[in-house]
C-alpha cells in the first residue's frame, strides 16, 4: 500500500562484497587548471573531495532512508583529471549480508559535490553527470559489470 519498509537481511549469508562506482564533473578549462595546480582559494580540492567521498560512504545509511548500515572494511576514492573535467571512482568493500553499491555511488556523488562546492565561486556552470555502478561482486545475485551506456549486466 505504498508503505516504506526496510528489507530483513538477517537470513541472508554474509559474503565478501565489492561495489565500484564512477561519475564525472565537467568544468571550464581555467577551473580545471586551478584545481590541478592546487591553488584554489579553499585549498586542495582533490584531497578534500577524496576525504568527503570516503566519509560519505560511511554515512550512506544516514542519507538514504532504507539502506542498512554496513560494516565497511575499505573505501578507496580516486579522482582523475580528464579532458574537460574530473572523474571520481570509488571502490567500497564489506563482508556482510547485503550489497555495498549505494555506498560506492554515495562516495562518488559527494566527492563530486565537494569539487563543485570548492570551485563554484569561479565556475557555477560545472555539471555533474554519469554517476553509475560499474561493478558489484558477492551475494546471491553474483557479479554485475556495467556494459555500455544502457547499464546492462554482463
Amino acid at each position: 500500500h505504498g508503505q516504506a519498509h526496510m528489507v530483513d537481511v538477517a537470513a541472508k549469508q554474509s559474503t565478501h562484497r565489492i561495489g565500484v562506482a564512477t561519475g564525472r564533473i565537467e568544468m571550464q578549462p581555467a577551473t580545471l587548471a586551478l584545481i590541478e595546480s592546487g591553488t584554489a582559494k579553499k585549498g586542495d580540492v582533490l584531497g578534500i573531495a577524496r576525504i568527503a567521498g570516503i566519509m560519505a560512504a560511511k554515512k550512506t545509511s544516514d542519507l538514504v532512508p532504507l539502506c542498512h548500515p554496513l560494516p565497511i572494511t575499505k573505501v578507496t576514492l580516486d579522482l582523475a583529471i580528464e579532458d574537460g573535467g574530473i572523474r571520481a571512482t570509488a571502490r567500497v568493500v564489506t563482508t556482510y549480508t547485503t550489497g555495498i553499491e549505494m555506498e560506492a555511488m554515495t562516495a562518488v556523488s559527494v566527492a563530486l559535490l565537494t569539487v563543485y562546492d570548492m570551485a563554484k565561486a569561479i565556475d557555477k556552470g560545472m555539471v555533474i553527470s554519469d554517476v553509475c555502478l560499474l561493478e558489484k561482486t558477492g551475494g546471491k545475485s553474483g557479479t554485475y559489470r556495467r556494459t555500455g551506456r544502457a547499464g546492462r549486466s554482463a
